[in-house]
Order: C-alpha cells, then sequence, then structure tokens
C-alpha cells in the first residue's frame, strides 16, 4: 500500500529514492509491470540470481530477479527508474515443501544508480519490514491502536517488538504463543522465568 503517487513525489521532492512493490492498489502500473516481467521471464535468463545459503527459520530461499527500463516514459507513477520482477522460490528444510511466488516492483533507481543486484537486496530488506509489520498488526492489532499521544505509539511498538524478539529468541511461533500467553499473568512470568517455578532448580548436594 505505499506505492502511492503522492508518496512518491514527496520522497522525490526531498531528493529522496523509493522502491515499491506494486499490488492491485495501482492497476494499471501493476498490469504495465507484469506484462513486460512475464515477457522477459519467458525470454530470457534472470539478471540476478541468490541462491540459498544455510536455512533461515527452517526454511531455504532462492530469489531471481528481472529488471528493466523499458516503460519509464510512459508509466503512470513519478520518476519511475526501472520496474521489476522478483521471483522467490521457498523449500521448507524439514518437510521438503515447495513454494513460489511472483512480486512485481518500481523504483526511482536508475540502471546506473542500482544494478539487478542491489535492487534484490533491497527489495529482500523491503519485504523483511513487511513480514515484521504483518506481525505487528497479527498479534497486537496494531493498524487500530488509539494510543496517539506524545511518545506514547513509539514507546508502545517498542514493547510489542521486545516481545516478539524473546519469543523469536526462543525459536518459538509468535502468533500461537502469544494465544497461550495471552490474559494469563502467570504464565506470561514464568514465560520470563520470573516466578520460582520458571527457575532452574540447584542440583542435590552430593553426599
Amino acid at each position: 500500500m505505499l506505492a502511492q503517487r503522492k508518496l512518491a513525489r514527496h520522497l522525490l521532492d526531498r531528493k529522496a529514492h523509493y522502491l515499491f512493490t506494486v499490488k492491485d492498489n495501482q492497476k494499471t502500473l501493476r498490469r504495465d509491470i507484469q506484462l513486460l516481467c512475464e515477457e522477459m521471464i519467458r525470454e530470457r535468463a534472470p539478471d540476478f540470481v541468490q541462491e540459498p545459503g544455510k536455512p533461515e527459520h527452517g526454511r531455504l530461499e532462492r530469489r531471481s530477479i528481472w529488471v528493466s527500463s523499458e516503460i519509464n516514459e510512459y508509466a503512470e507513477f513519478p520518476g519511475v527508474g526501472q520496474v521489476f520482477a522478483v521471483h522467490r522460490e521457498v523449500i521448507e528444510a524439514r518437510t521438503g515443501e515447495r513454494s513460489a511466488e511472483t512480486a512485481y516492483g518500481v523504483t526511482s533507481l536508475g540502471p546506473e544508480a542500482a544494478a539487478p543486484k542491489r535492487l534484490l537486496e533491497l527489495n529482500r530488506g523491503h519485504w523483511r519490514i513487511e513480514a515484521n509489520h504483518f506481525i505487528l498488526d497479527w498479534s497486537f492489532d496494531e493498524d487500530r491502536s488509539r494510543i496517539r499521544t506524545g511518545h506514547g505509539p513509539e514507546n508502545t511498538t517498542l514493547l510489542r517488538r521486545f516481545a516478539i524478539g524473546l519469543i523469536k529468541a526462543r525459536g518459538l511461533a509468535v502468533a500461537e504463543t502469544m494465544r497461550r500467553l495471552g490474559r494469563d499473568v502467570r504464565r506470561v512470568l514464568d514465560f520470563l522465568k520470573m516466578t520460582g517455578n520458571a527457575r532452574p532448580r540447584p542440583s542435590a548436594a552430593r553426599a
């Protein structure tokens, strides 16, 4: 939803750049990018491929990107430098289950400013931000939060991110753990190892 003309102009006016994933809220732009990129995907190899290294969160991920400047002149969006398609293939390390998706995007960065490898890195960072926002909204309904005054919004988000970090540090699923701990102060205190039952007991002294 960040792919908005007003936001793009705001960034360009301040000598900044943008990189947006284009979704159905920009139907014409998405259609133009998709038509061009589908042709590129059929006719040539990717401009850059990021091969999977070690599994992250139990998954192996391969990303491929195709990039073009062909529609810069007539794309109905401010300051287009390049458009791109990112194809993401994921293998679950434990089960071997495979999934794939293709995302389309636009950036004000031209080819001289960002090669395909760099665009793929920027897109991956953007995807992580979106994923973190999804977790915050799903687990805490953050988008509908009524906290508005002073430093309340920033402080509340920091606390929520801290809670998510604690859960992830133990390798647990955030949504499932939140449901288990929700509305039960004792369970939360046990999880944080703040109660006697949660603390490790000293081993018995040897005779």
